[in-house]
């Protein structure tokens, strides 16, 4: 394949304009899009319209709008393109990705891509379709792009720095991760404005569901990289847990501009306020490892923060951790933890040969050492930001597209792992 002609499919999730936010030399600039005629649509073509307004280097996205109430069996059977981007309602999405590659169409697809572990089997079908078909049927992990947790998985996988990883106990497990999501923020400079249905569970699917995958998927990517690994066998989900973030009437309006909370959500709504439950922790173990998650939605987030991400893997000579917090200024950085701190002159020796090897990857990657803890100093210019990975990850698509024989078959293997985790958990917090 030279080039892709895209095809939008329900753009119901800001995702779909972020993939759109810089042009591709590969990819045609007329792009399709399908979809019911709504607020969502709207959102999307208002994006794609500032992109191309924007004074430093504009898009020349053309659009092509087709709407009602058939819009996936017309792109079916228009098919003026060969790529389907895939975001927004979580519920349906596995029947709309079927579908596509039914069709013989490339996929690239927004988490989640399923959010009830009875759809492991059909998600598994399609996949395999996919593989056998030589099509490529990618999710959108933008979160592996991040410097932060690119060099922690450096880290954690150099004997000299790490160790082993600790296999850990229920108690103290090997891994631990925290995600913080907000509901209200701005994306590309503009208040989001969420549909009422995001609040529907039932569509969308709870926080490990959905923005979970992201940290499921790190976890596997920094601690067992390019294993191929088998959700039947490897993989152990223990428990979940989930509770509510309690959302106003006033808050609900400024979010979504709706008047009042819609009647899908009523068996929801106590005292004039939601139960939204977007919140979960699961336990479980990969070959043999502890892992704990916390998965969370707040409302909005403090003065001059954003979304977090905070994840610690345990070795037998360190703990490499990412830490997002006040005292880090909300932006994310990595350490390395000496445990025990006996062997910190080993530690802090191997970290020294480990940065001088980086300096080949990421110039500039500088080693701040400390009394009990080494710090590594990562220059702004890695920091591109979460809005810059999606094109980091349509890149990375393309050359799959070139050649699907390269997409590696740990992938497939890890995305079965993920969503069942995912899944699974979300179900035993029930």
């Amino acid at each position: 394949m030279t080039e892709a002609r895209l095809m939008v499919l329900d753009p119901g999730h800001f995702h779909a304009a972020l993939v759109q936010k810089e042009m591709y030399p590969w990819l045609a600039k007329r792009v399709s899009v399908y979809a019911p005629l709504g607020p969502d649509v709207v959102d999307y073509l208002n994006r794609i319209a500032l992109f191309n307004a924007r004074k430093e280097n504009p898009t020349s996205w053309d659009v092509d709008l087709h709407t009602g109430p058939d819009f996936l069996e017309r792109m079916l059977r228009e098919r003026p393109g060969n790529v389907v981007i895939l975001t927004g309602r979580n519920r349906p999405k596995i029947d709309r990705i079927r579908a596509s590659v039914e069709a013989g169409l490339h996929v690239l697809a927004d988490k989640p891509w399923i959010i009830n572990s009875s759809e492991m089997t059909t998600l598994e079908r399609i996949l395999n379709e996919a593989e056998e078909k030589r099509l490529v049927a990618y999710d959108i992990m933008t979160e592996r792009y991040e410097i932060t947790s690119i060099l922690q998985r450096e880290l954690v996988n150099d004997a000299g720095v790490f160790g082993q990883l600790v296999p850990g106990t229920d108690a103290e497990p090997g891994i631990r991760a925290k995600s913080i999501h907000h509901l209200m923020k701005l994306v590309a400079g503009t208040p989001l404005r969420r549909p009422a249905w995001f609040f529907d569970v039932d569509e969308t699917g709870e926080g490990l569901a959905d923005v979970g995958t992201h940290v499921v998927d790190l976890v596997n990517w920094t601690a067992f990289p390019e294993r191929k690994l088998d959700y039947r066998t490897d993989v152990r989900v223990l428990s979940g847990r989930h509770w509510p973030t309690i959302i106003s009437k006033a808050d609900f309006q400024r979010v979504t501009g709706e008047p009042d909370f819609p009647q899908f959500l009523a068996s929801r709504v106590k005292d004039g306020k939601l139960d939204y439950y977007c919140n979960n922790s699961v336990h479980y173990t990969v070959r043999g490892t502890h892992v704990k998650l916390d998965i969370l939605w707040n409302w909005e987030a403090p003065a001059g923060s954003g979304d977090t991400y905070d994840a610690a893997f345990r070795g037998t000579k360190a703990r490499i951790e990412i830490r997002q917090g006040k005292q880090q200024q909300y932006i994310p950085e990595l350490y390395v933890v000496p445990d025990p701190l006996s062997s910190k002159a080993e530690v802090f020796s191997a970290l020294r040969r480990k940065v001088d090897l980086l300096q080949k990857l990421y110039p500039g990657v500088a080693l701040k050492e400390d009394a009990g803890e080494a710090h590594l100093a990562i220059p702004d210019r890695y920091r591109v930001g979460h809005e810059a990975h999606f094109a980091q990850v349509t890149n990375r698509f393309f050359d799959y597209l070139k050649a699907p024989q390269t997409m590696p078959a740990w992938e497939k293997l890890n995305m079965l792992v993920k969503y069942f985790i995912t899944t699974k958990g979300v179900e035993l917090s029930h």
